[in-house]
């Protein structure tokens, strides 16, 4: 090998180091700026998240209203819907148990409260109610036991039939009246907390008037959970499709005409 042949076989291999080196520095350029331009995205979704997130979140602390009344509807209601709307969402043979949840539980709440407003009206009379009773007094303990009879076993009442509305359906009873024991309790106690004679009223008309209003939504979720959407093609290949086995006619494919 002269000594020409081996100059250029140096030349050759400085050539490719440089060639090996510069691809190793724009190798490590590139992956420098992929670094900084995912740490710009995810900065970017950061901020962009946060504002969703600040967006979608509601008002923990909202102002109250003005009257007392409802605001303890409004924190009863956080109580109680959730319970009514999963148990009436139960229900789902036909709309006939539905209405009879319903209205149970609407004539319960009605029922319920009535007598506490009837009671608290009393008090605000001064305690002036009176009732006459004419009651003949007979002491027991004289009575002589001759025929040795013995008192009839009393048979125990279903409670579900006193809570019952005569002609509703039994099942939609039955839901509503173990949905009702859940939230009883949390209605009384609320209404307790009011002495103010606007705030029960508010109270007690705004109740009914939500409870209806929230049976009203719930109802129209559960139809738009069961209905099946169609389009205008579907509609017209449905009717246009001939009647028989299989759907098409004999020796060949359906064939559909399409109006432009």
């Amino acid at each position: 090998m002269n000594k020409q042949e081996t100059i250029l076989r140096e030349n050759i291999r400085q050539a490719i180091r440089l060639v090996k080196k510069k691809k190793m520095v724009d190798r490590q350029k590139q992956l420098n700026e992929e670094s900084q331009l995912r740490n710009l995205v995810k900065q970017f979704l950061d901020i962009e998240m946060k504002l969703i997130s600040e967006a979608k979140t509601p008002d923990n602390d909202p102002a109250p209203h003005e009257n007392t009344g409802i605001n303890v509807l409004e924190d009863l209601l956080k109580k109680i819907i959730p319970i009514l709307e999963t148990d009436y969402k139960l229900l789902t043979t036909d709309l006939e148990q539905r209405t009879s949840f319903r209205s149970h539980v609407i004539n319960a709440v009605v029922g319920t409260l009535t007598p506490v407003e009837a009671n608290n009206d009393a008090a605000l009379g001064g305690g002036e109610l009176q009732e006459e009773v004419d009651i003949d007094v007979v002491d027991d303990d004289k009575f002589i036991d001759v025929r040795g009879e013995t008192e009839p076993e009393e048979v125990e009442e279903d409670p579900r039939d006193e809570f019952g509305i005569e002609g509703a359906d039994v099942t939609g009873r039955n839901m509503a009246y173990a949905s009702f024991k859940k939230i009883e309790s949390s209605i009384i106690d609320a209404y307790d907390l009011l002495s103010n004679a606007e705030d029960q009223e508010l109270f007690y008309d705004y109740l009914i008037a939500n409870l209806k209003l929230y049976f009203d939504k719930f109802e129209k979720e559960l139809e738009a959970n069961v209905s099946e959407p169609t389009n205008q093609a579907y509609d017209t290949a449905k009717e246009a499709e001939p009647e028989g086995e299989g759907g098409t006619p004999e020796g060949g494919e359906e064939e559909i005409e399409f109006e432009v």
